[in-house]
């Protein structure tokens, strides 16, 4: 079975992976200083991020385009492929996901499609991408997309992440910080902790710390509790807002402490970095698909 692979480009994925693996990505408009950019085609995140800093409005996202992506479906489908795997943003911070899957409940014909909500976004979304993309590779014609996405669950469901932002009004002002009315005000000097709720999958502060020194030691506490159980092996991925000198001193001091992981410095592109905003930092983690699915690195 011919499987292909779609994704938006709050993946983060680099163009020498997407290039390698055939991966269509549907690009996310931001606009920023009154122009309209698209993620991973027009704008560098450098450049983002130094127009974040000298504009006065906070940016804006918008969904990725349906019609985009239902061509990229119809350029596979010519390719010859029987099945499309669609991994996207979660639904709780854009309505891409929900609306996608009611368009291709109307399609007719052509390969079967299997919307995936990553209940994530950024490089963490990208390593569910990269699963599907080495699995397709890995077993070739005996691909199996429903076990694919079973195996993309368990993936799903590993991933654990602490984020430090400098101030929360962009989350705020932009309507993706679930529960915003208990951390307004008196945030002065403050570093808000946000995670992923389990739950919800929606954005939550959850606890307030000053000084980024305090934060990162919070965060490693509860990145010990949290995997003290776990059974499998982990990736640990440092995620950055246009700090990559305090990820890599991160790194450093999470190497010394914890030598058996694998490590990898990403960043917050520029769609995520809308609501993150600049210096915002991620301690994250998942199953190491690449040992527990495909037996490499054992």
């Amino acid at each position: 079975m011919k499987i292909g692979l779609v994704t938006d480009s709050s993946a983060t994925l680099l163009p020498e992976e997407i290039k390698k693996y055939n991966i269509e990505v549907v690009s996310i408009p931001v606009e920023i200083s009154g122009k309209t950019y698209h993620e991973g085609e027009d704008i560098s995140t450098e450049e983002f991020y130094d127009k974040l800093r000298n504009s006065k409005k906070i940016p804006k996202t918008s969904q990725p385009s349906i019609q985009d992506t239902l061509s990229r479906y119809q350029k596979l489908a010519q390719a010859g492929c029987d099945a499309i795997i669609s991994i996207h943003i979660t639904s709780t911070i854009s309505g891409f996901v929900p609306n996608l899957e009611a368009e291709v409940k109307n399609l007719k014909g052509g390969p079967k499609i299997y919307v995936f909500d990553s209940w994530i976004t950024v490089r963490l979304m990208g390593y569910l991408v990269l699963y599907a993309a080495k699995q397709i590779e890995k077993d070739g014609d005996k691909a199996d997309p429903e076990q694919i996405i079973e195996n993309l669950k368990k993936i799903r469901s590993s991933i654990g992440e602490y984020f430090i932002v400098n101030d929360l009004q962009n989350l705020v002002k932009g309507g993706r910080l679930s529960n915003a009315s208990a951390f307004i005000g008196n945030i002065l000097k403050i570093k808000p902790l946000l995670t992923f709720d389990d739950d919800t999958h929606q954005i939550v502060a959850f606890e307030k710390v000053r000084s980024i020194k305090r934060a990162n030691s919070r965060i490693e506490e509860l990145f010990v509790r949290d995997t003290a159980n776990i059974d499998y092996p982990i990736k640990v991925l440092i995620i950055q807002g246009d700090d990559e000198e305090e990820a890599k001193r991160w790194v450093e001091n999470l190497k010394a402490r914890f030598p058996n992981y694998h490590y990898e410095i990403s960043y917050f592109g520029p769609v995520v970095g809308t609501h993150l905003g600049d210096k915002s930092i991620g301690l994250t983690w998942l199953m190491d698909f690449d040992q527990v699915f495909l037996n490499e690195g054992k």
